[in-house]
């Protein structure tokens, strides 16, 4: 246990361009990990964790890579996440099985859209975190801006544990709150560490940043409140086990700063990485379901008791398939059998790996708290192993519905062939990725979180697979729902010689609110067996075959629940095929009176443009159905614009964002919420889809 008290699982996480790469590169080097330090633009040969051609030829990393390195006396595994929310899948399954993380905020874009949705993925998950404010070297740098909106826009608890030694490029070093001094990165990488008193112009703000510091951490440390009012000098160890208290309650964020690129406080960040993140034995306990009886269990990470291990992460490779797994208790072991507990097939545990970003070193066995690499096993994202007599399935992830969808046509037979088996994997590999055949036109369709998701998967299917394929245009998910409530009593009675079919439910529909959680909800309010309870979950699954396809235009329908208050039953002619056609006549007669409507993917969009071209990008924006909610202007001269667009309104607006602002104007976005279509737009989709399937 006490090897396990050494580890830290922790993920790096941020808003597009914050420098995450940079950072991971950074503590890869300090470690002594690798040699030499390579940039994620530039020349060389790009950053490590960047290992995909693609990645190094865009500068943004597409997939999580996991590497392990040693700071001190613990052993800490990193997962280095993509920024851009198209691969949100990415960091959030890296999040559910991390134990902490690092946020990292540029110093001048300080909170920016995707920094709200990582933290989001980060509370569902229950994630203590550091902050890290990186690029102090840049033109209005700012860590106190950073700190402020920390705290209002992520309802976060900051502390300041440093103060930077100049700003801009100015920026020499931090000082340290906690032990008063000033640490300056020297040598030609910022590799040696070295301690001054703190310059004597700073003084005066330091000890006033320290007192606000040591006012916050009483609410974490008894004895320190104690000696902080009656005005006690408090021990370095104190302030330490107040802010470890803080961090893994997730009542507060540490905020430390630094510029990766410049070599400046990444070692600082290090050790507080294993003074304040939890252990697999200090986070808070994972939970499974006892697939046996149900029950939630707590798995705890000891090395002895039954293997129990989770997928988190796919990827297909020239000797098979990778799976990225963290082990959450007993001993995983390189020829033993485990049980896939969602397919209940045993399996042998050929080949054990510890992953250097896409390079492997071959390993016997890994312990409870570790994640390691099986290769050349089959099985799905997301799936639980278990050893001895275990049979637990972990909590599964959370994965968003797609909202984009294109149809992708083999140019030849040749083509078709490769290109089945590259969706396949990607399938696979990306439970946000999604193909299905349109039974109208017999097209195959992928859909996935944005633009960008899937021009990565088209790219690669060319590069990866030397698929020849030709591209429809971009289609919205659009989804159906109704405004209002209605009755149903709906009788289904058929007669064709021997045993018919009867069944007859009574009830009502309603709308759900917008921001349930649930699309569907059923209840069940039948008393006195009016409708025999072996019958109940085939009504449930008829009024749910009704939501696959809305009245409209064939979209899912979303957002409805269902009452089942009544009925009637025949003691021959009643089963489970005659209550589900009931439930689907009766769902359908109900719709129809519901005033069913249409509804679009409305996305959150950032624009970051020079001040200058701000007029013209908030006129397109209006032009495209968009509602401004804020315009930030930032030191550097730049304004950050955010605003709600309907996705439709969005197709091709990089090409004329760019030619608006001389191609200095960069914009992301991600999925908000359904809203209403406009009665226009509605009968347009509506006309479109009716011609398409005639």
């Amino acid at each position: 246990m006490n090897a396990i008290a050494g580890f830290r699982n922790i993920g790096i996480s941020a808003h597009i361009d914050s420098g995450k790469t940079t950072l991971t590169e950074r503590i890869l080097f300090y470690a002594g990990k690798i040699h030499k330090i390579e940039e994620v633009r530039g020349g060389g040969s790009g950053a490590t964790m960047d290992h995909m051609e693609l990645e190094k030829e865009r500068g943004i990393t597409i997939t999580s890579a996991a590497t392990t390195v040693f700071w001190d006396d613990k052993q800490i595994n990193i997962i280095d996440t993509p920024g851009h929310v198209d691969f949100t899948v990415e960091v959030e399954r890296s999040l559910r099985v991390l134990d902490g993380a690092i946020l990292v905020l540029c110093s001048v874009g300080g909170v920016q859209s995707q920094s709200i949705t990582v933290d989001r993925q980060m509370k569902r998950y229950r994630v203590p975190r550091l902050c890290f404010v990186n690029k102090m070297d840049r033109t209005g740098a700012d860590p106190h801006k950073a700190v402020t909106e920390l705290r209002e826009k992520l309802k976060l608890n900051p502390v300041l544990m440093q103060l930077p030694i100049g700003t801009e490029d100015k920026f020499n070093g931090v000082v340290d709150l906690i032990t008063m001094k000033a640490y300056y990165f020297d040598g030609e990488r910022g590799e040696t560490v070295r301690e001054e008193e703190i310059p004597a112009d700073m003084l005066d703000d330091c000890e006033a940043q320290r007192e606000v510091m040591l006012e916050e951490l009483t609410n974490f440390h008894d004895d320190l409140m104690e000696l902080v009012l009656e005005g006690e000098e408090v021990s370095e160890d104190m302030i330490h086990e107040a802010v470890l208290n803080g961090v893994q309650s997730l009542e507060m964020v540490p905020v430390f700063m630094g510029s990766a690129f410049k070599d400046k406080g990444v070692q600082k960040l290090l050790d507080a990485v294993n003074r304040y993140l939890p252990s697999p034995i200090t986070a808070e306990p994972p939970k499974a379901t006892d697939l046996d009886n149900g029950e939630a269990v707590e798995l705890e990470p000891d090395p002895e008791k039954d293997c129990v291990a989770m997928a988190f992460k796919i990827t297909e490779e020239q000797f098979g398939q990778v799976t990225y797994t963290r082990i959450y208790q007993g001993t995983l072991k390189k020829g033993e059998t485990v049980v896939n507990t969602r397919t209940g097939r045993k399996m042998r545990v050929g080949r054990l790996v510890r992953m250097h970003a896409d390079h492997k070193e071959n390993i016997d066995s890994a312990g409870a708290g570790d994640i390691i690499a099986m290769v050349g096993v089959d099985c799905a994202s997301g799936d639980t192993f278990c050893g001895g007599e275990s049979n637990f399935a972990c909590e599964s992830i959370f994965v968003p519905e797609p909202v984009i969808s294109l149809a992708v046509y083999p140019k030849d037979n040749a083509a078709s062939t490769k290109m089945s088996k590259a969706l396949d994997r990607f399938r696979k590999e990306d439970p946000t990725f999604r193909v299905s055949v349109d039974h109208e036109s017999n097209d195959t369709i992928i859909a996935g979180m944005g633009e960008l998701h899937l021009e990565v998967y088209l790219e690669r299917m060319k590069r990866e697979y030397s698929a020849e394929i030709e591209v429809g245009p971009p289609q919205v998910n659009y989804r159906e729902t109704i405004k209002r409530p209605a009755d149903y009593d709906y009788t289904h009675k058929k007669q064709t010689g021997g045993s018919g079919q009867f069944g007859r439910c009574i009830g009502s529909i309603f709308p759900l609110e917008s921001d349930s959680e649930e699309n569907f909800e059923f209840h069940n309010n039948i008393k006195g067996g009016t409708i025999p309870s072996e019958f109940i979950p085939s009504c449930e699954k008829g009024f749910q075959d009704i939501m696959e396809k809305g009245p409209l235009a064939g979209f899912p329908m979303i957002k409805i629940g269902v009452n089942l208050d009544d009925g009637k039953t025949h003691e021959v002619d009643s089963s489970d095929n005659a209550f589900r056609a009931t439930a689907r006549g009766a769902m359908k007669q109900a719709i129809g009176k519901a005033k069913p409507i249409l509804l679009e993917p409305i996305m959150k969009v950032e624009i970051e443009t020079p001040s200058e071209y701000q007029g013209g990008v908030v006129g397109s924006i209006s032009s495209r159905r968009g509602i401004i909610a804020g315009i930030d202007t930032k030191a550097d001269d730049t304004c950050i614009i955010t605003c709600s667009v309907p996705l439709s309104e969005m197709f091709g607006y990089s090409t004329t964002l760019r030619s608006a602002t001389a191609g200095k104007a960069a914009f992301s976005m991600e999925f908000e919420k359904y809203e209403q279509t406009p009665a226009n737009v509605q009968e347009e989709v509506i006309k479109e889809r009716a011609e398409k399937a005639s």
